[in-house]
């Protein structure tokens, strides 16, 4: 047994053993080992050239992280949390994601952005932001969202291999997630959704931690004589519209779970795609299970009360299966 946090580590202890152009660097990545201890140990293992701590400042060692990849090195940048992201927005947005086109394929920035997301851990408006939506806006950029410890691990050595840049977006409650790895899980391609779970009565589309209330939901459901089947959607740039449509085309019926705010999220591309290519296989318009639009408060029973739930989609799913509210 493992845990997710141990299989990111392991992911990046195996590129820096591999790759000679790896180096990880981010602030607290060295000496304290991280802020949720992914990267705890390295520092002892590779040293300062291989791991590096960086000042309090965003925008400027992702900048150098850009820098390091165009000049053919491997960089692996962590920003603590994805609200610090937002500090060092210009350097992805209009240098990362640009650079490759606006030098007319000249330079390439294989780079990795690893950040933690999401709320659950009480962490209040300031650090429990789903903000990978926004990031899923930005041609250039590749973005990924592994939920399960297979993912967790092969999606870096993937993201590394990249010539574009790609930012890894790590939920904060799957750090402690534990279950059996494989000692030779590969890599996992960074485009292509999954089924973890199938089904025929409606299609539960969701990513990160949301994967998991959602196939325990479905458990339940499945007590009430409802099969749901379950999407991982991994990538939400580039989105796998193949995998969604074909199951909407067994299912008829697309219930989207996203912690992230419902105003102008990833769930309306998702259901403008839906409406777009899978309308007439629909039996009901498709349904969104978003985050409440509002700060993510600090009390343990308001942030739980702002973000799905297990109870919460399984009673918007039985709202999709039984307009009528009969109970299950």
């Amino acid at each position: 047994m493992t845990t997710y946090r141990e299989a990111i580590k392991q992911a990046i202890r195996e590129a820096l053993t591999r790759d000679d152009r790896v180096f990880l660097m981010g602030e607290d990545v060295g000496r304290y080992g991280g802020c949720y201890a992914v990267t705890k140990g390295l520092l002892q293992e590779f040293g300062e050239e291989r791991i590096r701590d960086t000042p309090l400042s965003e925008a400027t060692f992702v900048g150098a992280g850009i820098g390091a990849a165009m000049a053919g090195m491997r960089p692996i940048v962590e920003i603590m949390t994805v609200n610090f992201s937002l500090l060092a927005l210009d350097q992805i947005v209009n240098n990362a994601a640009t650079i490759p086109h606006m030098s007319g394929g000249q330079f390439a920035v294989p780079l990795v952005i690893r950040m933690a997301t999401g709320a659950g851990r009480q962490l209040a408006a300031q650090h429990s932001h789903s903000l990978e939506g926004w990031y899923a806006h930005i041609p250039g950029l590749k973005v990924v969202a592994p939920a399960t410890l297979e993912d967790a691990r092969g999606m870096l050595w993937s993201a590394l291999q990249d010539p574009n840049p790609v930012l890894i977006f790590e939920h904060v409650n799957l750090y402690n997630m534990e279950g059996a790895l494989a000692t030779d899980a590969g890599a996992v391609p960074l485009s292509g959704a999954a089924v973890r779970r199938p089904g025929r009565d409606l299609s539960l589309i969701t990513y990160g931690a949301s994967l998991h209330k959602s196939l325990a939901a479905a458990e339940q459901l499945a007590t009430a004589g409802i099969e749901a089947e379950v999407i991982d959607l991994r990538s939400l740039r580039p989105l796998d519209d193949g995998t969604i449509m074909a199951s909407l085309a067994r299912t008829r019926r697309a219930l989207i779970v996203d912690e992230g705010w419902r105003s102008g999220g990833i769930s309306a591309e998702i259901c403008a795609r839906v409406a777009e290519q899978a309308f007439y296989d629909l039996d009901a318009p498709p349904a969104r299970l978003c985050g409440a639009e509002v700060p993510i408060p600090y009390p343990k029973h308001l942030e739980d009360a702002a973000i799905p739930q297990v109870d919460t989609i399984r009673a918007a799913a039985l709202e999709l299966v039984r307009p009528q509210g009969r109970s299950a």
